[in-house]
């Protein structure tokens, strides 16, 4: 396995712990009295801060957001724009519909992103991430344990939920054609050389913050609309510090390495890769909300880990004669 692989899964392994932790760190801060869009106005409001904040103290980043044309810069601005369907159908969903129920529903997002990457992106090569792929959803639905339903939830808790994962894997391919990722390559090196084309480890903090800033701006507003409060002194003490951590590690931190490590390892492998999440999920929930562990969920984490293991051990995905390039160098300059 190569440097650049092994960077990248690494990579996309600390963003699903940090998603994972959101899910968890949900909890605490709807007991605290607020409501899906006010944590969610936070959330994205301090990860878009620690974003700006990442990039200000680095010269090289800040170059990067000079660098960055404005058609990308734009497309960023949109991809955070369209992150906000995914994250508000997400948990408003959760507000009717089981955590359980939920959480296997989302995670159609990786065989979708599969599929998309086939036409968009740069495809898994072989059968074997395939199998691998069904091993490790199977997995999923068994970590996240079964699925007691005593009263059905209601219909459009359901579509909301469902309307998540396929929001989300458009997000992630859109995302990945930002970087530079073609069905025939992957995203320029990762190296941050600073070359015409950009690409660099520095251009994907600044599109990124750009994500991120936009999906807050969207969910303030959203939240002022709606009448939540939302200023500081009207937020509850006790959900601040839990606001700081969804804010740092399931917002700023697993955006950012989620984004880098796609563009390593390709949108569908990532995708993959990230099924792990569930793992995080059921620790973290056993550790901090004393959930129980049950021996379905340790037989699907063990699924879990089988595919994604199996998956790397087949091909990495082919790359091109010559790198490509994200899109500002590949389009001509807006006028």
């Amino acid at each position: 396995m190569d440097r650049r692989r092994a960077v990248g899964l690494a990579l996309i392994v600390v963003s699903a712990a940090g998603f994972g932790s959101g899910t968890v760190l949900s909890k605490p801060i709807y007991a605290a009295g607020l409501d899906w869009l006010q944590l969610l106005a936070w959330r994205f409001t301090i990860g878009a801060a620690l974003a700006w904040a990442w990039i200000l103290v680095s010269p090289e980043r800040r170059l990067a957001v000079r660098r960055l044309g404005r058609r990308p810069a734009l497309i960023a601005i949109g991809l955070g724009v369209w992150y906000t369907g995914n994250a508000g159908t997400y948990y408003a969903g959760l507000e009717t519909v089981p955590a359980s129920l939920a959480g296997v529903l989302v995670y159609l997002y990786p065989a979708i992103v599969a599929v998309l990457s086939i036409r968009y992106a740069t495809r898994l090569s072989g059968r074997r991430p395939w199998v691998a792929l069904g091993i490790a959803l199977v997995g999923v639905v068994l970590a996240l344990g079964g699925i007691g339903l005593g009263t059905p939830p209601p219909v459009a808790g359901i579509a909301l939920v469902l309307a998540s994962p396929l929001i989300y894997a458009g997000w992630i391919v859109l995302s990945a054609r930002l970087a530079g990722e073609r069905s025939e390559h992957l995203a320029p090196s990762a190296s941050g050389d600073g070359g015409r084309g950009g690409g660099g480890v520095d251009d994907a903090a600044a599109a990124s913050a750009l994500m991120i800033s936009a999906t807050a701006v969207v969910f303030v507003g959203a939240a002022l609309a709606a009448g939540r409060p939302y200023l500081p002194g009207e937020i509850p003490a006790g959900a601040w510090p839990y606001l700081a951590a969804i804010g740092f590690a399931g917002t700023f931190l697993a955006i950012q390495t989620f984004y880098a490590g796609a563009r390593r390892i390709g949108a569908a492998q990532a995708a993959l890769v990230s099924t792990v999440e569930p793992l995080f999920i059921v620790t973290l929930a056993w550790l901090a909300l004393h959930e129980t562990l049950a021996p379905v969920q340790l037989a699907g984490a063990a699924l879990i880990i089988v595919g994604v293991l199996i998956a790397q051990t087949a091909a990495g995905p082919g790359a091109a004669t010559s790198p490509g390039q994200p899109l500002d160098a590949e389009m001509p300059p807006a006028r």
